[in-house]
C-alpha cells in the first residue's frame, strides 16, 4: 500500500508523549501514529454500530415471549457447559 505523507500540528506536550510511548513500544512514531488512528477509526465504528443496534431494538423491541424462550433455552444449556 502507497503510503501518503501528511504534515499534523501538535503541541508540545503531545509529541513528547507520542515519542516516549513509541520509545517505550519500540515503534516508530508514525507506526504508533498509524496504529493510534486505526484503532480509533475502528473504535468509532464498533461505537456506531452498538448506537445502530440499540436504535433498531428501540424501533422495534422483542416481544416479551422470545425473551422468555431465551431465558427457558440458556437455563437448559448453562447448566451443562464446563466452565
Amino acid at each position: 500500500m502507497v503510503k501518503k505523507v501528511i504534515q499534523v500540528p501538535v503541541d508540545e506536550a503531545l509529541l513528547t508523549a507520542l515519542d516516549q510511548l513509541s520509545r517505550k513500544q519500540r515503534k516508530a512514531r508514525s507506526e504508533f501514529i498509524r496504529q493510534a488512528c486505526q484503532r480509533y477509526i475502528e473504535q468509532l465504528e464498533s461505537e456506531e454500530l452498538d448506537r445502530l443496534y440499540q436504535h433498531g431494538y428501540e424501533s422495534l423491541p422483542e416481544e416479551a415471549e422470545t425473551g422468555e424462550a431465551q431465558i427457558a433455552v440458556a437455563c437448559e444449556v448453562l447448566p451443562r457447559e464446563q466452565w
